[in-house]
């Protein structure tokens, strides 16, 4: 078929042309975004899930939603390498600038600005070419405490859009990366927030271990935050997410091309869309049979070898891959920390700083006590093909 048309989107955080299967998570988003503009008590949610579930574009999806409502919004992507605050306060202020343009808000939003102010000299952020272009606020946002800062500073934000009318929304992606004292200075800036009834509203995702990272900072977050698990599709949302984009194109697809993509993918919507994608590449006719789902398999594998898998599996030194490939051998998963320190010969308190290097790098994380698993979804199929297979045929 057309390449030109092929309805699939697969890419980091790239929109499918069919959200299936999110529906609750987005009606709970929307229920959040009309109350804070009502100044009703919401809570906000922290989405969690492996790698490729379509989390950040669920964070899109959302953003879009708050800004059609009436909100001012403020996404970024948590660095491994810099602070919350100097990811944040350019956001901050630029939603404070779209404030300004409501004449019921100036005075507040320039109490906002100058608190901003004060929390940059106290952190020391920099902003490079930008300036804010005003005073500092003596007393607010600027005792070096940053829960307490932070906490000021979104205050003044909430009452900036309180006087607007209108709502702040933050979007935080990939949160298991923020620095544990900025995960809890932020956990203490919303419960402020809660606690003032201010129309601030935060959405974040990030890797399963988000929830114990967030309960560990500060034990009421699990009262602050609605975790919604975004997780791989059922049959049946697998199905729609891979045929309406067809039906709209005027393409279709056999029932047995469908079972075949379901059976590859297991659901995990980043590989519908690749498995997808090369379908339609391949399909001669407008409808994808059999043949064309078997032989997408290998051009769909490759790709996801060459990008999606192996862009992380680099992050790893070699004493990490050796790690990670150990727990491949042992098959699927979850493993128990000791079978893989039985297997490489060691005990599992010598591995422990490897262990934790891999956890901070989102490779693997602890789904229960004492056991490991992978953050990317068929990554131990990645690994067995690509480096277990390969040193058995090498060595027959």
């Amino acid at each position: 078929m057309d390449p030109i048309r092929n309805p699939f989107a697969p890419g980091a955080g790239n929109q499918p042309p069919e959200l299936a299967g999110r529906q609750p998570i987005l009606e709970e988003a929307h229920i959040a975004i009309q109350r804070a503009l009502q100044n009703r008590a919401c809570r906000s949610q922290m989405l969690l899930g492996l790698r490729g579930v379509g989390k950040t574009v669920l964070l899109n999806k959302i953003q879009m939603m708050a800004e059609d409502a009436g909100h001012v919004t403020s996404f970024i992507e948590a660095p491994e390498d810099r602070s919350l605050g100097e990811q944040l306060l350019p956001k901050i202020h630029q939603s404070l600038r779209k404030l300004s343009t409501v004449e019921a808000a100036k005075a507040k939003v320039h109490g906002a600005l100058q608190a901003a102010r004060s929390f940059a000299s106290a952190f020391k952020v920099t902003y490079g070419e930008m300036s804010l272009g005003v005073e500092p606020a003596p007393g607010i946002a600027d005792s070096g405490d940053l829960e307490n800062d932070l906490s000021e500073l979104f205050v003044e934000i909430g009452e900036a859009a309180k006087a607007a009318g209108k709502a702040w929304t933050l979007l935080i992606d990939e949160v298991q990366y923020l620095k544990e004292g900025d995960l809890a200075a932020l956990i203490v800036a919303l419960h402020k927030i809660n606690q003032k009834s201010l129309p601030v509203l935060f959405f974040g995702a990030g890797l399963p271990q988000v929830a114990a990272l967030s309960g560990n900072a500060k034990s009421y977050a699990e009262r602050l935050f609605n975790y919604p698990h975004v997780g791989a599709l059922n049959d049946i949302d697998s199905k729609t997410a891979i045929k309406e984009p067809l039906l709209e194109e005027g393409a279709d697809i056999s029932d047995e091309a469908l079972a075949e993509i379901i059976s590859q993918t297991r659901g995990y919507p980043y590989f519908l869309q690749e498995w997808g994608y090369q379908c339609w590449n391949i399909a001669e006719d407008d409808r994808i049979e059999l043949s064309d789902a078997l032989k997408a398999a290998k051009f769909a594998t490759k790709r996801l070898d060459d990008g999606f898998f192996k862009v992380r599996f680099d992050r790893l030194t070699p004493k990490e891959r050796e790690y990670v490939i150990c727990m491949a051998k042992l098959g699927d998963g979850p493993y128990r920390s000791s079978d893989i320190a039985d297997a490489l010969h060691e005990t599992p308190q010598s591995l422990g700083p490897r262990r934790a290097q891999i956890i901070s790098k989102g490779m693997i994380y602890s789904p229960s006590h004492g056991d490991i698993a992978f953050t990317v979804p068929m990554f131990s199929d990645y690994l067995k093909r690509t480096f277990i297979d390969n040193d058995r045929n090498n060595q027959s």
